[in-house]
C-alpha cells in the first residue's frame, strides 16, 4: 500500500514591518502625537502656571503633616531653628569664642541659621522631590517642576512663620525698628527664587542618581560652614593669610550673600557700615542664574522622569 504526500506549497512571503517614519507619517495623519512629550518651554510655563494652585495646596498639606504625629504640632516649625541656634551659640559663641569682635552676636547668629535653614532645606528636599514622588509622577500628566517648586513654596511658608519669632526675638535682644527693615521683603524674594532654583537643580539629578541625596547632607554641611552662618565673613577677609581665590569664593558664595543682605536690613549694627555696592547685584545675578537656568534645565528632562 502507497500514501501520496500533497507537495509542499511554499511559504508565502511575510509583510516587513513599519518603519519609524512611516509609524510617524500615520500618527500625524490621524492627530496622535508622543505621551508624554516635552511641551515648548513657553506652553510649560503656561501648563506650571494653570497649577499654581495644586502647587499651593500641596505645600500647605505637606506643612501641615509634617509635625501631625507630635504633640507640639507645628510649633516644631519654630522650635527647631531656635534649638539649632542655641546648639550653635554654644559649641561656636562660647566655646569657639567666634563671637569675639562680632557685635550683635546672637542676632547675628539667629538670622543666619534661619536663613539658611531654609536655602539648605530647599536643596536637600529639592533633590529627593522627584524620585520619592515617583508613583505620582507615572500615574498623572503634570508639569514636573510642580514637585520641587511645591516643596520650596513649602519650606517658605516655614520660613515666613519663623521670620515673626525671629522679629521677636531681634525685639528682645534689643534691635530697633526702621525702614531698613523693609529691604528684608526683598532679600527673602531673590533668595527663595535661588533656592527653587538650585533645587530644580538638584531634583533632576536626583531622579537620575539617587544615591546623591544621601551625599546632600555632607555638601550643605559644608556649605554652611562656609557661609558665615556663625562666623564672621568680614573678619575672616581681614585675614591676609586666605588665598585670592578663596577671598572671592566666600565673597560671591550666595548664601553668605542672602544672609548678610538679611542682617543688614534687620540688625543695626550692621546697618551701622555700608553695604557692599555689589551684594545686591550678586544677590539678583545669582537669584537669575539659579532660577532661570534651573527651570531650563529641569524642563529639558521632562520627559524622561518616572522612566527606567
Amino acid at each position: 500500500m502507497t500514501t501520496s504526500t500533497a507537495p509542499a506549497h511554499p511559504e508565502s512571503p511575510k509583510a516587513s514591518p513599519p518603519t519609524s517614519a512611516q509609524l510617524a507619517e500615520l500618527a500625524a495623519a490621524h492627530g496622535l502625537t508622543l505621551s508624554g512629550a516635552r511641551p515648548t518651554l513657553p506652553r510649560y510655563v503656561a501648563e506650571l502656571w494653570d497649577r499654581r494652585h495644586f502647587v499651593t495646596a500641596y505645600a500647605t498639606a505637606r506643612m501641615q503633616a509634617q509635625y501631625s504625629n507630635a504633640k507640639l504640632g507645628q510649633v516644631w516649625h519654630l522650635v527647631t531653628p531656635l534649638l539649632n541656634a542655641a546648639v550653635y551659640y554654644f559649641i561656636f559663641g562660647i566655646v569657639m569664642r567666634a563671637s569675639h569682635g562680632v557685635a550683635d552676636y546672637v542676632p547675628f547668629l539667629i538670622t543666619g541659621v534661619f536663613v539658611w535653614d531654609f536655602i539648605g532645606s530647599s536643596i536637600n528636599a529639592g533633590t529627593r522631590s522627584v524620585h520619592s514622588n515617583l508613583g505620582l509622577v507615572r500615574a498623572l500628566h503634570f508639569p514636573r517642576a510642580s514637585l520641587p517648586i511645591s516643596t520650596v513654596a513649602q519650606l517658605f511658608q516655614q520660613l515666613l512663620v519663623t521670620m515673626g519669632a525671629l522679629v521677636i526675638l531681634l525685639l528682645a535682644f534689643g534691635q530697633t525698628p526702621g525702614p531698613a527693615w523693609l529691604l528684608a521683603v526683598p532679600t527673602l524674594f531673590l533668595m527663595a527664587v535661588f533656592a527653587a532654583g538650585v533645587a530644580m537643580v538638584m531634583a533632576r539629578i536626583g531622579s537620575k542618581s539617587p544615591d546623591v541625596s544621601q551625599l546632600m547632607p555632607f555638601v550643605l554641611r559644608t556649605w554652611m560652614y562656609s557661609s558665615g552662618v556663625m562666623w564672621s565673613i568680614d573678619s575672616m577677609l581681614k585675614s591676609d593669610q586666605l588665598p585670592h581665590w578663596v577671598s572671592m569664593m566666600l565673597k560671591l558664595n550666595p548664601a553668605a550673600v542672602y544672609i548678610d543682605l538679611m542682617r543688614f536690613s534687620l540688625i543695626d549694627s550692621f546697618q551701622a557700615h555700608s553695604l557692599p555696592h555689589h551684594a545686591w547685584l550678586v544677590a539678583i545675578g545669582w537669584a537669575l542664574l539659579a532660577g532661570v537656568g534651573g527651570f531650563i534645565y529641569f524642563w529639558k528632562a521632562e520627559e524622561e522622569y518616572g522612566r527606567g
